[in-house]
């Protein structure tokens, strides 16, 4: 539809209108952090809603009432969602998004940042996805129409979720290398010596990861403020612009809001932090500590790996029992597994029964191929 024809806006007022409806019914299927964020993400739509409906107004176009219901499309994907959970929509969800990035860029009548409100859409979804196996996102609130809300994780840090699945990581993997060297039938000091090297290894490693990962992360939030200083101190005028919408976004008036622009702009620094926090959503005197997350990387795994390894340290010796540290260790491994699945489950807003479920089967099946696969090779070695 030609640029000039006010009736294209009827097809962006049915498009958002139709995102928000989506996106409150998806967050009836989830709770905790995931909820919250989708129903962000409604209020964004509708927010866009609202503008492409004063536009028609403008125009002297009725809008027309908002759907009662779902279109068909979208029905289907709901019923997905309630089947198999919303991770099963997840891809669908950011392939949507992304094919609708660059509605408004072209689009003179849209807000100045509604482009990258609709990009932030696709980007959601993508850390969605990644939320399945890392962190846990909460959207930016958002302060009014184009005010270019993204996603960031709840804990800038890290520190949480590198605690958190650094237990898992430590539990799982410790516990399988324990089972695969009681399953060769070696002496309780031969297996005593295996999940103490696993340890040792593995929280190392975590550490190293989680370290790489966090600095990167600072790295980029860094870069990110610093670009915003270059445009604070180029384009002054058009940082104290985007301010003046931004409160007048949040209620003010337009004098009151050119007011509290000006105010802030005149200290540089103030006007930096601020704008960093209501445009780009960062702290920058919290950016991340690596060195805070590489030691609770450290500590969580070996906390989680050293479950399976206690039970061998109070039976070592030439007369020591087999089969009773292996029977602590086995019963001491599934009660942590059920109890850090859960905890998962009520972070990532994916269930604590289902998660804790589903570390159960993963980390039973981990230890149970590799108990068979030192079997085997325990007997024929032997």
């Amino acid at each position: 539809m030609a640029k000039s024809d006010p009736r294209r806006f009827l097809d962006y007022l049915a498009a958002e209108r139709n995102a928000s409806l989506l996106y409150r019914a998806l967050a009836d299927t989830v709770e905790g952090d995931r909820r919250e964020a989708l129903l962000e993400l409604a209020d964004i739509e509708d927010k866009h809603a609202e503008h492409w409906a004063a536009k028609l107004v403008e125009h002297g176009i009725d809008a027309p009432s908002p759907p009662a219901s779902l279109d068909p499309n979208d029905a289907e994907l709901l019923n997905r969602a309630r089947a198999l959970g919303i991770d099963g929509i997840l891809e669908t969800l950011e392939q949507t998004e992304a094919a609708a990035e660059g509605m408004y860029d072209d689009e003179p009548e849209a807000l100045p940042t509604m482009s990258t409100d609709e990009r932030d859409h696709a980007e959601t979804f993508r850390q969605m996805r990644s939320d399945q196996s890392s962190a846990v996102i909460t959207p930016r609130r958002a302060v009014g129409p184009g005010a270019g809300e993204t996603w960031h994780r709840v804990d800038r840090s890290g520190s949480t979720r590198a605690a958190v699945f650094g237990v898992s990581d430590g539990l799982v993997s410790n516990t399988a290398l324990v089972m695969g060297f009681a399953g060769a039938a070696p002496d309780n000091s031969t297996i005593l010596f295996a999940g103490l090297a696993g340890l040792l290894a593995g929280a190392f490693s975590m550490a190293a990861g989680e370290y790489v990962s966090v600095a990167s992360q600072r790295d980029l939030f860094r870069r990110e403020i610093a670009m915003e200083a270059s445009e604070l101190r180029d384009k002054p005028e058009e940082e104290e612009k985007e301010l003046e919408l931004i409160y007048r976004a949040k209620g003010l008036s337009r004098e009151q809001a050119a007011m509290v622009a000006a105010q802030i702009m005149s200290d540089p620094k103030t006007a930096l932090e601020t704008l960093a926090r209501e445009e780009l959503g960062l702290d920058p005197n919290e950016l991340g500590n690596p060195v805070k997350v590489a030691i609770s990387s450290f500590v969580a795994f070996a906390i989680g790996a050293s479950v399976v390894v206690l039970p061998y340290l109070f039976f070592t010796g030439s007369g020591a029992s087999a089969t009773v540290p292996l029977m602590l260790a086995i019963a001491l491994a599934l009660i942590s597994m059920v109890v850090v699945g859960g905890v998962v489950g009520r972070l990532s807003g994916r269930g604590i029964v289902f998660s804790a479920a589903r570390q159960l089967a993963w980390g039973v099946g981990a230890a149970a191929v590799t108990f068979g696969v030192g079997r085997i090779i325990g007997v024929n070695i032997g």
